[in-house]
């Protein structure tokens, strides 16, 4: 399951939403990944976002989308959007700019697969980051994050993410149609600003159009997890590298012993 219509705003608006609405003044973003159009559409919401770069690997994917998420088409036809069909490290790496926003919003790491270098800390220190302006904010999905599941690859992209910058939030929100809580990390060298009040008031000076799932509380809500969870994520040792993969469980993909 990658997307339902019915419940995709509650991922998009999570992903995109709370690194945009703490940074002071976002004006461009880059999206690794996002084929569906979704994300964008998410930042495109922002009155002060001139532009959105959007790198998606999969022209397929890309076109499908276009083709049928009338509520993307728009975002689609946005002048703002800048649309790339490559794969998001080497677009990233080749950029002269740099952004107030890096978003990923990519398939989970798994040994072998597509995304896998992109959530390793050597990807992360030396490519992403420095593509980052001084007051940047880098936020990615972080798969399941379940009392059960969060073992699998949230708490490692949450320690791996803390190894590269000094101030790292993981929250969580349930996605029905994933059938799980997932998780989001985000990351700066800024501290964030955490008060609903504060988030309230961004919101209505900032977003066009109404948020479904967020607001301040339901924010401050969602960066509070339960005992379990925050634990693990302390106590996590595991770093992505290279050469240090952790699978997912019944992802298809085995366990390494």
């Amino acid at each position: 399951m990658q997307s339902a219509e019915v419940d995709e705003f509650i991922y998009h608006e999570c992903l995109i939403h709370p690194a945009l609405l703490c940074h002071p003044n976002p004006q461009n973003v880059f999206i690794m990944g996002g084929g569906e159009g979704s994300a964008a559409r998410e930042a495109l919401k922002h009155k002060s976002i001139e532009k959105v770069v959007m790198c998606d690997i999969d022209q397929e994917v890309v076109d499908f989308c276009r083709r049928h998420l009338t509520v993307n088409q728009e975002a689609f036809s946005n002048k703002k959007l800048d649309l790339v069909i490559n794969d998001a490290k080497a677009e990233i790496e080749k950029r002269n700019e740099k952004f107030d926003v890096i978003v990923g919003d990519l398939a989970d790491p798994v040994e072998g697969g597509p995304c896998y270098q992109l959530y390793t800390k050597s990807f992360y220190e030396q490519i992403l980051k420095p593509k980052l302006n001084d007051n940047g904010i880098f936020v990615t999905q972080a798969g399941p994050a379940g009392v059960f599941t969060h073992k699998e690859v949230f708490s490692s992209i949450y320690n791996t993410i803390k190894q590269v910058f000094k101030y790292v939030v993981a929250y969580s929100a349930h996605v029905p149609s994933f059938a799980d809580t997932w998780g989001w990390v985000m990351a700066s060298d800024q501290p964030f600003c955490f008060n609903a009040e504060e988030i309230d008031r961004r919101v209505d000076e900032r977003i066009d159009g109404e948020l479904l799932l967020l607001n301040g509380a339901a924010f401050l809500s969602s960066a509070t997890l339960n005992k379990a969870v925050s634990q693990s994520l302390m106590n996590e040792t595991h770093v992505y590298t290279e050469d240090n993969a952790r699978f997912l469980h019944g992802h298809g993909v085995a366990n390494k012993n």
